[in-house]
């Protein structure tokens, strides 16, 4: 049985748009190479912090949604790697459980398909 993951790392403003992208894609193939399958990925973009971080106000934010079948633990390889990499401020990992998965499904339909369930909910 799979489990489902999710990861937002912040990736240092430092750098450049390409270099960030190339950052990104590091571990989007880490995790392919160990068969996990991305489910969603999502760019934030540019974000201020709430606090500084190795004298940075800024960094780019970035979400990996990942499915993961296999046994051994692929998590703390992901976070050893994040550790490691100097481009990354931070990152957190989450195993989502059945709810949650729900829950961003749902977030990700898009906003016209949002406002015309109430609607079709009021009329019955």
């Amino acid at each position: 049985m799979s489990k489902r993951y999710e990861t937002v790392f912040i990736v240092t403003p430092v750098l450049s748009e390409e270099q960030t992208k190339e950052t990104v894609k590091k571990f989007k193939d880490l995790l392919i190479d160990k068969g996990a399958a991305i489910v969603h990925e999502e760019d934030w973009g540019l974000r201020k912090l709430a606090y500084q971080i190795q004298k940075k106000s800024t960094g780019f934010y970035h979400l990996l949604e990942w499915d993961y079948p296999g046994a051994e633990n692929l998590v703390s390889l992901l976070e050893l790697t994040f550790k490691r990499d100097e481009r990354i401020l931070r990152y957190l990992t989450v195993s989502l459980e059945k709810y949650g998965i729900e829950y961003a499904e749902r977030k990700r339909k898009p906003k016209v398909e949002k406002i015309a369930e109430p609607e079709s909910a009021e009329n019955e």
